[in-house]
């Protein structure tokens, strides 16, 4: 792309203000405590838990990606997002109060209270390769990516650039800044995709399109709903409606309520019903991807058919940001891309540093002073962000969608720890003994799935392709077998104590009555309803 001096200044003005207000906000120059950097002293509110909540989830791969999905199979994907809103609203009713009820400070810490020492490191290792892998490798890969489509910048210089920003308020800053900044990013990234939809549609009169239901004609049909089946995939492309049902839930449970880099926002939250609303207001905010991220990705089938490649990765995206937006809104929205690679980065350096310190080195050194457990978060960061920048250099070596190997890596570790959470959370006789053998299992269906379903030299998938069984079933069935384990294991093995009892769900905190309209139950109801209401008026339409 050419992109003018004006741009380039806009974007270069928000890189240097988000660093600057990173720091700001971390109160870097003024002294930190370990509970200040790492749970930014227990001080967010609801709006800044639900806005950070937001961007962390929303990465580039989300933006960049959703764009393309909706060049080749329409709203398709919109369905993993509208999902989430009801895994959001348990987080917020049910599992994030609770962490926060118990002074959870991370999710392995969790574990070890409830199962055990093993359980906790198992966490531990799988929080920080999940961080290291998807979190920021893919992300820094994919923005790398988009660096070179935007500004011809090379791609180890793309990698260091985003990195060296990304890292210096979140070192220096802690949770707090990474909220504080994530929250700024939430409104950027959600802004420049609205200014995109409302640019986009503006120009469907130029090609002759005046009413909705011309527009209908020039998409291929059944692109605007969610739900398909499977003579309808094999159409249009897209996931069957009882794959990603099934398949989903599993997802969720691991990803929204024990991947770390997510929910500690809502551990920092400074009351428990802001770890209640926070997470409601990123389900609210989860149901605009669908029409700003993936209704694009249709208008770009309309408008620009002729001049995109199907198979480039990334290029919708870019044509869309050439064709559709004056100077000065192009340096607006490429900085909204920006901000959503640089949220998700930060989210998962914060989180990692806080494993070590926490999870790892005051486990084995009680002792250590405050200040060092900071110091050991700081260094942890910026290990870790050197090893993310060799993976991000040679993650596209494989080839194939980014999407789909997160997909991959997500499927082949959720099912153990969904089983082993969900059951735990609700079950006072799951054991710590069904925890190890359920961790073992679901171990080894992971890396079996992963080896078994990782594309051949002719991109054929083994489990997916060769048997039919794409990776939202596979992450089901690993479910349920895990799921069979732990109750077995149980029942077969002792009792667990009081203390590990008392670590799961009591009804007698979530039952009381309603105080007003504003509270949680009654938000939680009214976003499903909000959400039933449009997903019913788009498969009636579509």
């Amino acid at each position: 792309m050419n992109i003018s001096y004006i741009d380039l200044f806009i974007i270069a003005i928000y890189l240097v203000g988000i660093v600057v207000v990173g720091i700001w906000a971390g109160g870097s120059l003024n002294g930190q405590t370990s509970k200040n950097y790492f749970l930014a002293g227990r001080s967010l509110g609801w709006g800044v838990v639900g806005a950070s909540l937001f961007a962390s989830n929303i990465s580039t791969v989300h933006i960049v990606g959703f764009a393309e999905s909706g060049f080749t199979s329409g709203l398709s994907d919109g369905i993993f997002e509208w999902l989430a809103i009801p895994c959001l609203i348990f987080l917020g009713v049910f599992i994030a109060p609770f962490y926060f009820r118990n002074q959870i400070a991370t999710i392995p810490e969790y574990f070890e209270r409830r199962f055990d020492g093993s359980s906790r490191t198992f966490m531990v290792i799988f929080a920080i390769l999940t961080a290291l892998l998807i979190h920021i490798g893919i992300s820094l890969y994919a923005g790398a990516t988009i660096m070179k489509e935007f500004f011809g910048l090379d791609q180890l210089w793309g990698v260091l650039l985003i990195s060296f920003l990304t890292a210096l308020y979140t070192i220096l800053g802690g949770l707090k800044a990474v909220a504080v900044t994530e929250s700024i990013q939430s409104v950027m990234l959600l802004g420049g995709s609205i200014l995109i939809t409302v640019f986009g549609l503006a120009m469907l009169p130029e090609v002759g399109i005046d009413s909705f239901e011309q527009f209908k004609l020039q998409i291929k049909p059944g692109s605007l709903s969610m739900l398909r089946s499977d003579a309808t995939v094999a159409e249009t492309g897209g996931i069957p409606w009882y794959a990603v049902f099934l398949g989903y839930p599993v997802l969720g449970i691991w990803y929204w309520f024990t991947d770390q880099t997510i929910v500690q926002r809502a551990l920092g939250s400074k009351s428990e019903n802001d770890a209640r609303i926070g997470p409601m207001f990123t389900a609210f905010l989860k149901l605009a991807p669908v029409f700003f991220m993936l209704l694009p990705g249709l208008l770009a089938y309309v408008l620009f058919q002729g001049e995109i490649n199907q198979a480039g990765s990334g290029q919708t995206y870019s044509i869309l940001v050439a064709k559709l937006l004056p100077v000065g809104l192009v340096g607006l929205v490429i900085a909204s891309l920006l901000a959503a690679l640089m949220s998700s980065v930060a989210a998962a350096l914060n989180s990692s540093s806080t494993l070590v310190s926490i999870d790892i080195v005051k486990r084995l050194k009680p002792d250590t002073k405050d200040e060092n457990l900071v110091l050991t978060g700081k260094v942890t960061a910026f290990v870790v962000m050197l090893i993310a920048i060799l993976f991000s250099l040679v993650a596209g070596a494989k080839g194939g969608s980014i999407i789909s190997i997160v997909n991959s890596i997500g499927s082949s570790i959720a099912p153990s720890i969904s089983a082993v959470f969900i059951l735990g959370y609700f079950w006072k006789r799951g054991t710590k003994e069904a925890a190890k053998v359920t961790f073992a299992v679901g171990l080894v269906i992971g890396m079996l799935m992963f080896g078994l379903d990782f594309p051949n030299d002719q991109g054929i998938q083994l489990i997916t392709d060769t048997w039919g069984i794409i990776f939202m079933m596979q992450a089901w069935w690993g479910f349920v077998i895990c799921c069979i384990v732990f109750v077995l294991t149980s029942l077969l093995t002792p009792v667990p104590s009081p203390t590990q009892q008392a670590l799961t769900f009591s009804g007698s905190a979530y039952f009381d009555k309603l105080t007003s309209v504003s509270d949680y139950r009654i938000l939680g109801v009214a976003i499903l309803g909000l959400l039933v209401l449009l997903w019913g008026i788009i498969e009636l339409i579509a």
